[in-house]
């Protein structure tokens, strides 16, 4: 099936609602900018409030900004309905008309647009194929699982063979098994189809998974852009930092530095690390160390007290107060390696190289 990539691009886009209680305007995206290229899956992550949903909804027409323009394949597309706008939108509700069966919902779209009968037929019948729900066609959706309906959802909207496929957190009403699994086969058929993709979700793991490029929002503003890899290792704040995985964060004092390498002090130990943020000599600084980037050792870098040790399976987790900081340890494999029991002193063991200051 050969798709049209369109690119979209928001030109300080804002959206401003009233606040029912106070009756006072408040912005929920705020000067916002966006470049999404074709044939890319981006996710718009973060948490709720944060502006992404309201984002995508003004991609889609159902939302208009109140600041900015927004274009689609270079077209301005403001002034346009959510019907006139070469996108289809995936809903978290699924939006399925109950009283049609599979091929039908499917249909639905090519229908309204006065597609040939065979035509009609032959797109559907296609597009169930390549959503795995062959064979379906007769179904009514109260007879299908919730699995079953996300891809009779999904299958409506690449049918329209759109430009732009939108989704508003699409897995949230599924059970995690069934979201790992459906998250790998939306990836797989917009790999597939070569569509572009805007993806809405609060899950982190999710965003990790199938993006090209993550799209960190809060409070209405864009927080960090870039691949999943750069947003865990090299986050731009504490804030991506912290809803990124996890991390740990420690106070320090920034000795030295020069390019992009520092020499820090923390709880009395001086060590070298990278310095991305530019931070200056004499500065205070708050040091990342993600809590599967050390392991718990009889000797070390940083000294510390185990406060708790818990088996769970694949990795052991430890907390551990290094000075007036308590910190977090995944040490994986821990097979055949000394575990650390509550109460005692322990060393935190890691390669300076990957941590950094924020």
């Amino acid at each position: 099936m050969e798709k049209q990539k369109k690119g979209v691009r928001l030109e300080r886009i804002s959206k401003i609602y009233i606040d029912p209680k106070t009756g006072k305007e408040f912005y929920a995206v705020k000067d916002t900018s966006l470049d999404i290229e074709p044939g890319t899956f981006v996710t718009l992550l973060g948490p709720s409030g944060c502006g992404k949903t309201t984002t995508l909804r003004m991609i889609a027409g159902f939302e208009s900004p109140d600041e900015g323009e927004i274009y689609l394949g270079g077209e301005a597309i403001n002034q346009l309905t959510p019907n006139k706008r070469d996108t289809a939108m995936v809903f978290q509700s699924y939006a399925l008309l109950p009283h049609y069966n599979v091929f039908d919902n499917v249909a639905y779209g090519l229908k309204i647009r006065k597609i040939p009968k065979d035509e009609i037929r032959e797109r559907v019948m296609n597009i169930l194929k390549l959503v795995e729900m062959e064979g379906m066609e007769t179904r009514m959706t109260n007879q299908l699982s919730g699995g079953q309906q996300q891809r009779v959802a999904l299958a409506r909207a690449l049918v329209i063979e759109p430009g732009v496929l939108l989704f508003d957190e699409p897995l949230s009403n599924l059970d995690a098994k069934l979201r790992v699994t459906m998250r790998t086969e939306i990836r797989k058929i917009q790999q597939k189809v070569g569509i572009t993709a805007i993806y809405v979700t609060h899950d982190q793991s999710e965003a990790m998974s199938i993006s090209d490029k993550i799209i960190i929002m809060s409070k209405g503003k864009v927080e960090q852009i870039g691949s999943p890899r750069e947003i865990y290792y090299h986050p731009a704040s504490r804030f991506v930092a912290d809803f990124i995985g996890e991390a740990n964060f420690l106070k320090a004092k920034v000795l030295s530095e020069e390019g992009e390498k520092a020499m820090i002090s923390v709880a009395g130990k001086e060590f070298e690390v990278n310095n991305f943020a530019g931070a200056h000599s004499g500065d205070e600084a708050t040091l990342v160390i993600r809590p599967e980037g050390a392991i718990l050792a009889e000797q070390g870098i940083l000294e510390g007290l185990v406060t708790l040790s818990t088996f769970m399976g694949s990795y052991q987790y430890y907390q551990i107060m290094v000075g007036d900081m308590e910190l977090q340890i995944t040490d994986y494999n821990p097979v055949n390696r000394r575990i650390y029991e509550v109460g005692e002193k322990a060393y935190l063991d890691f390669d300076p190289k990957g941590v950094y200051i924020l």
